[in-house]
Formats: structure tokens, C-alpha cells, sequence
């Protein structure tokens, strides 16, 4: 009961925004510091532009989310393992 009870709740935290703010523009923090900067120094030059630039923002929020998910991935490997090899190692003493 308590799991479904949460789940609902995270499910309603990820909807509600998005149903109340329909017309609104949902930009990433890159977007909004580039509109920063650009209010303060007008004539503010970028020291490099970007090597390669994602075809469009599915496929630039799909890169993100592959490496969020690799990065999870590896933090989950690294605790697991220390998890695994504290125990082993307490079974055996």
C-alpha cells in the first residue's frame, strides 16, 4: 500500500507542472545562463563553440539521459561491490 501511495505521489509531482503550465517553455539551465549572460554583457563573445551540436533536443535530451543512466550505472556497480565485499568478508572472519 505504502509503495503504490508513492509512486501515485511521484507520478502526480511530474504531471501536475506540466497540465498548470501548458503554454510554458521548458529550457534547460544552458539555455537560461546563455539569456543571463547576454542581459548583463551584450557583447559578450563565447571562448569556443561547441564541437558537435545534437540534431535536434530529443536526441540532446537522449544523450543526456544515456549518460545520467551510465553514471547511475556505475555509482550503483561501485556501492553494490563494497556492499558485496563488506559482507563476504564479515561471513568469513
Amino acid at each position: 500500500m505504502k509503495n503504490g501511495v508513492l509512486l501515485l505521489l511521484v507520478i502526480l509531482l511530474a504531471v501536475i507542472p506540466v497540465i498548470f503550465q501548458s503554454d510554458a517553455e521548458f529550457s534547460g539551465a544552458d539555455e537560461q545562463a546563455e539569456q543571463a549572460i547576454m542581459e548583463v554583457a551584450s557583447n559578450y563573445e563565447p571562448w569556443f563553440d561547441a564541437i558537435w551540436e545534437p540534431p535536434s533536443g530529443e536526441i540532446e535530451s537522449l544523450l543526456f539521459s544515456l549518460q545520467a543512466a551510465i553514471g547511475a550505472i556505475i555509482i550503483g556497480y561501485i556501492f553494490g561491490y563494497g556492499k558485496a565485499k563488506k559482507k563476504y568478508t564479515s561471513s568469513n572472519q
